[in-house]
């Protein structure tokens, strides 16, 4: 009973988030799969990355309380160029990035909307992996797709390559971190505060 409550609450909110591309997903090679991943606009006057895992419950709550309000704010407005970087923490959060990075680029956020608006539930759930499993398959990629997808080693490596050098050229300790034109932002995760960061750098 537990499992198909499960199924039906992911079912509905994929048939919500995908109806209009749904019949378009595809899987994508290793060197697609391990492009920067950006929202905005690339000559806007603000560049943010962060760095992320997602099973991190941190990270989860940026995106799902502060993200949307930063892109509708600035994003959309051209005021900020967004790069989101996988930092995995652990094997689930690096399967995760894998999925969401083989649904290719046009999908890549709406997949993360997903893992880390229902990151409670899928990473509580008796086994994580299988119910990534059935996120994939909900979001469009097909059976043999996921089977290639989750094997594919390169994307895995390409991904702890690049957590890797980020933690030597960024310092990363925790997650989310986030940097702002380059300068590592130390202050609260609140939009509030964020706001008068990115306000001070606009004006």
């Amino acid at each position: 009973m537990m499992k198909t409550s499960f199924y039906i609450k992911f079912l509905f909110f994929f048939v919500f988030l995908f109806s209009f591309n749904y019949l378009n997903s595809r899987i994508v090679d290793t060197i697609e799969a391990l492009e920067n991943q950006s929202l905005g606009d690339e000559s806007a006057p603000i560049k943010m990355i962060e760095f992320a895992s997602l099973t991190c419950g941190h990270c989860a709550k940026f995106h799902n309380e502060v993200f949307p309000r930063i892109k509708k704010d600035y994003i959309d407005n051209g005021k900020i160029f967004f790069t989101y970087q996988d930092f995995p923490l652990d094997k689930f959060a690096l399967k995760a990035s894998v999925i969401a990075r083989c649904s290719g680029k046009d999908k890549y956020f709406s997949f993360l909307k997903v893992l880390y608006k229902k990151q409670k539930d899928w990473t509580r759930s008796q086994d994580p992996f299988k119910s990534l499993l059935k996120i994939a398959k909900l979001g469009g990629l097909k059976n043999d797709e996921i089977k290639v997808c989750v094997s594919n080693k390169s994307i895995e490596d390409g991904i702890l390559k690049k957590r890797l050098n980020s933690t030597k050229n960024f310092e990363i300790k925790a997650t989310p971190t986030i940097y702002i034109n380059g300068k590592k932002y130390n202050g609260d995760l609140t939009f509030e505060a964020l706001k008068l960061k990115l306000d001070s750098l606009i004006n």
